[in-house]
């Protein structure tokens, strides 16, 4: 979980909150570590933070609808509604939500992933009070002009093209992740196939917009320095009166186990050879995630790592070699070992070499020295957190989207439980080559 653990942090001590009853769930309890929770009667949770280091706040809105949430046919739909997200409302016309937020000293932003999207607005904290009445008009008034969204389908259709399309290596991992999930929707990218996206229709749009769009599937996250009464009555205000969603079918698509390993060549015009292999592996709080995230760690945790050492300093057969664990997510997703070979080198050399660091660890434990700076590299990125409200705010939201923020309290105790001996069980068990999806790029040259 490397491409995570920026957003972890240390929590704070509770402070006493004061809401009126009649706004919110009387059921609510306020935990310890400095969160306060509750949640309007429509179903919208809120999370606040008193965080006095500076004078900023963040404000967000998360709503449980990715890719893993669409209909067959229609990937993509969850980002172009990202898009469509700033084209306005009746209240707010085109491009004025994101002016409002520039001419009062804010930023704003929003991005996709295959379980939830998220909105988010960082201000002065004597302005935080601006994005509420803005966010809470755009989760119900979204206007979905036909001329607007067919002119956002193209900016999106060309994203693809150069993000994707004209990028070798991020069509090879298109192309594995297609290849290693057969039932399951995380199959699907995130920016849709280019087919999909040209068949959404403004009323396949709005439709989604109305059914994963309502406070009841979403949190609100607001961490910074402000008052949190002054705040969450404003909240309450404003996303009070927003009707609950319809009745929504629960995402419970379940991966078959793998039984043979699958390979994907992916022939494109590219510099060097590069290979990426792909292990189903279960997700975060499983018991076994601590121990992948630490596998993860030991094997690409920078330049003194094994496969940097081994494959890109001593036998110097590739310019680059990682391993990530891929372990924040709704259901179980993959671990992945990527390299790319360096000038005149054999890419099969490459995959051997891959699998020879592999089985090392499957048949002798790292060391205790090993396992302890893994632990303290992700301790230490995980303590980073700390310093910014708005990785603090990203933290708990992801975390919330996942199943509950509280599953923050367990990562770090989960980590430190590590042992050598864990490290090599999972390796054993989930690094295996019925198990795995291998993805080979073979460059080819322009034909111009």
């Amino acid at each position: 979980m490397k491409h995570i653990r920026i957003f972890f942090a240390f929590i704070f001590l509770l402070i006493p909150l004061n809401v009126h009853p009649s706004e919110v769930n009387p059921d609510r309890k306020f935990l310890s570590n400095g969160v306060k929770e509750y949640r309007i009667e429509n179903g919208l949770k809120v999370l606040f933070i008193k965080e006095h280091k500076s004078p900023v706040a963040t404000f967000q809105v998360w709503y449980r609808a990715g890719s893993r949430n669409e209909p067959a046919g229609k990937s993509g739909i969850s980002h172009l509604l990202e898009h469509m997200m700033f084209k306005g409302t009746p209240k707010y016309g085109p491009s004025v939500f994101s002016r409002v937020v520039q001419k009062n000293g804010g930023t704003d932003n929003a991005y996709t992933t295959k379980d939830y999207t998220v909105y988010f607005e960082l201000f002065p904290s004597d302005r935080i009070t601006l994005p509420i009445d803005l966010e809470a008009d755009r989760m119900q008034n979204l206007t979905i002009d036909l001329k607007e969204m067919l002119s956002e389908k193209s900016v999106v259709m060309e994203e693809r093209r150069l993000r994707y399309e004209d990028d070798p290596q991020s069509s090879l991992f298109e192309e594995v992740v297609a290849a290693a999930f057969k039932a399951h929707s995380y199959r699907r990218p995130v920016i849709g196939w280019m087919s999909d996206i040209k068949s959404i229709e403004r009323d396949d749009l709005y439709n989604y917009y109305k059914t994963y769009y309502s406070p009841d599937n979403a949190a609100v996250v607001i961490v910074g320095d402000v008052n949190a009464d002054e705040i969450i009555g404003k909240v309450s205000r404003f996303f009070r009166d927003i009707p609950a969603g319809p009745p929504r079918k629960n995402i419970n698509s379940i991966e078959p186990e793998q039984k043979g390993e699958r390979r994907v060549l992916l022939k494109k015009e590219a510099e060097l050879s590069y290979i990426l292999i792909a292990y189903h592996t279960p997700s975060f709080p499983n018991e076994d995630s601590y121990a992948l995230d630490v596998l993860s760690q030991i094997l690409s945790g920078g330049k003194s790592s094994r496969l940097y050492q081994s494959l890109v300093y001593e036998k110097k057969i590739s310019i680059s070699a990682s391993a990530d664990y891929s372990g924040l997510n709704n259901d179980p997703y993959l671990f992945f070992f990527s390299a790319t070979a360096s000038p005149d080198k054999d890419i099969k050399e490459v995959e051997d070499s891959l699998y020879s660091e592999i089985s090392k660890i499957k048949t002798e434990p790292p060391s205790e020295r090993e396992i302890r700076k893994a632990k303290n590299q992700i301790e230490s990125s995980f303590i980073m957190g700390q310093d910014s409200i708005y990785i603090q705010a990203m933290k708990y939201g992801m975390f919330e989207m996942i199943g509950d923020w509280r599953l923050i309290d367990r990562y770090l105790d989960g980590i430190r439980k590590i042992t050598p001996e864990d490290v090599m069980r999972v390796a054993k068990k989930y690094l295996k080559e019925d198990n795995r999806t291998v993805g080979i790029l073979i460059p080819i040259k322009n034909s111009k």
